[in-house]
C-alpha cells in the first residue's frame, strides 16, 4: 500500500520516496512508490502533476492513479529506473494549489446551495479551465438565485473561516446527523470528513486549504438545464477565476471593438446587427427568388419537350443545397416538368407532382447501374453521387434513361 503523504499535509511539496515497481511502455512509464505527495484522480478533482527525478533519469509525470497502490505514469528522460531506487518527489506546486482552492470552494457553493435552495449536489468535477457541479433542484435556476448564492458563498469565503479534516474509523451518531449528504455504503474507513465550522461538513477524500479566504473568490460562469430536475453549474475559483475573467472581458471588449456602434452594451449591439441581417437575408431571399424566375425561364425555353413532358437537363455549377433548393422550386412552379440537375460530384432529379409515369427514385437505380455511385429518394425527388464517370457522361445515361420510361 502506497503512504499518502498528502493526506498528512497538502501543502507537502517535495519528498522522497522509493521506486517498488516499474512498468515501461514506449517513451512512457509507471512506477509504483511506497509513498507518495502526488495526488490520484478521484471524487472529481484531477490527478497531480510533476516530476520524479532519480540518478540519471527523470519521469514527468502527467496521470496518477490507483488506490491501495498509486501508480504515477509520465515521460521518462534517461535510463530506465529499477525497483529499490531513491527518487526525490516534486510536485506542481500551481496545479495542486489551485485544484485545492477549486475543490474548497465547491464546498462552498454546494452547501450555500443546500442551505438556500435544498439543493443536492449530485455531481463534481475540476477542468483546467473551470468547475462544475450538478444540483438536483426541481424549480427554475436564474442570474437573480445565482447572484444571491455567490453573494453568500463569498461572505464564507471572506470570514476566513478554517477548513477541518478529521478521520474516522466509524462515524458518530451525532456527526453522521451533521452530514450535507447521506454517507453512501460505499466509502469504507478510514472515513475522511471535511468541515467549515457553521457552513458543510461531508465525507471527502480530496486535498484541501486550510481556510476559506486561501479560495479567494467564486464565481459562476454559466449554468443551464440538464434534464428536469437536474441543473449543471460552471464556477471558477482562485487565480482560475482571474485569468477566466480576464480571458472573457478580452473577448467582451475585442467584440464590442468590432461593431459598428461601440457603447456598451453588447447585447443591445448584437441585437442591432441581428436585426440588420434578418433585412438582409429578406432582401438576399428576394433577390434570390428573382433570379430564380429568370434562370428558370432561360432553362425552359431550351428544355426539350418529350410526350409533353419538358425535360430540363443542366450541368449545374453550384453547390447541392442551393441546387436542390432551385429544382424543388423549378418543377414546383412549372407543371408538366422534369429536372435532371447534375453538379461536380452529385445528382438532383425532380419532377412536378402532377406528371404520372415515373419515378424519380427509379430512373436514378438505372443510371447508377451505368455510372457507379450511391443514392436514392422518393417518386417525386432522388439525389445521388460518388459517379465512376464524368458530369457530363452522367447527364447523357439520365436524359436517355428518362427518354425510354416516356416512350
Amino acid at each position: 500500500m502506497t503512504e499518502r503523504l498528502f493526506y498528512k499535509n497538502a501543502y507537502l511539496w517535495e519528498a522522497g520516496a522509493r521506486i517498488l515497481k516499474v512498468e515501461k511502455e514506449g517513451k512512457n512509464v509507471g512506477v509504483l512508490l511506497d509513498r507518495t505527495i502526488f495526488y490520484p484522480e478521484g471524487g472529481g478533482q484531477p490527478s497531480d502533476r510533476g516530476i520524479i527525478v532519480g540518478e540519471g533519469f527523470k519521469i514527468f509525470v502527467d496521470k496518477v492513479h490507483g488506490k491501495d497502490e498509486v501508480w504515477h505514469e509520465g515521460r521518462l528522460e534517461g535510463r530506465l529506473p529499477e525497483p529499490g531506487e531513491p527518487v526525490r518527489l516534486i510536485l506542481d506546486a500551481v496545479w495542486r494549489y489551485e485544484n485545492m482552492r477549486q475543490h474548497t470552494g465547491q464546498h462552498i457553493l454546494s452547501a450555500v446551495f443546500k442551505d438556500l435552495y435544498d439543493a443536492n449536489t449530485t455531481g463534481f468535477q475540476i477542468f483546467e479551465t473551470h468547475n462544475k457541479i450538478e444540483i438536483d433542484y426541481s424549480g427554475e435556476l436564474t442570474w437573480e438565485i445565482i447572484y444571491e448564492v455567490e453573494r453568500r458563498a463569498n461572505g464564507i469565503v471572506w470570514k476566513d473561516l478554517s477548513v477541518q479534516v478529521d478521520v474516522y474509523e466509524e462515524l458518530p451518531d451525532e456527526l453522521r446527523k451533521k452530514l450535507r449528504k447521506e454517507l453512501s455504503e460505499k466509502v469504507k474507513p478510514p472515513i475522511r470528513i471535511v468541515s467549515i465550522p457553521g457552513v458543510d461538513v461531508i465525507p471527502c477524500g480530496g486535498t484541501h486549504v486550510k481556510s476559506t479566504k486561501e479560495v479567494g473568490l467564486i464565481k459562476v460562469v454559466n449554468f443551464y438545464r440538464k434534464s428536469r430536475k437536474l441543473w449543471r453549474i460552471e464556477f471558477v475559483c482562485g487565480s482560475r477565476a482571474l485569468k477566466y475573467l480576464d480571458e472573457l472581458l478580452d473577448d467582451y471588449w475585442k467584440s464590442l471593438d468590432g461593431m459598428p456602434n461601440k457603447n456598451r452594451p453588447l447585447v443591445e449591439r448584437v441585437m442591432e446587427l441581428k436585426g440588420e441581417m434578418e433585412e438582409l437575408e429578406k432582401e438576399k431571399d428576394s433577390l434570390r427568388k428573382a433570379l430564380w424566375e429568370w434562370k428558370a425561364k432561360a432553362l425552359l425555353s431550351e428544355a426539350e419537350e418529350v410526350r409533353g413532358i419538358k425535360v430540363v437537363a443542366h450541368l449545374e455549377k453550384a453547390p447541392m443545397k442551393d441546387a436542390q433548393a432551385f429544382v424543388v422550386h423549378l418543377v414546383d412552379k412549372n407543371p408538366g416538368t422534369v429536372a435532371l440537375f447534375v453538379g461536380e460530384n452529385y445528382v438532383i432529379f425532380a419532377k412536378n407532382k402532377g406528371v404520372d409515369g415515373i419515378s424519380m427514385n427509379e430512373l436514378l437505380r438505372e443510371v447508377l447501374s451505368k455510372a457507379g455511385g450511391g443514392g436514392g429518394g422518393s417518386e417525386v425527388l432522388a439525389r445521388g453521387g460518388g459517379f465512376r464517370v464524368s458530369p457530363g457522361e452522367v447527364l447523357e445515361l439520365a436524359v436517355e434513361a428518362l427518354k425510354r420510361r416516356l416512350a
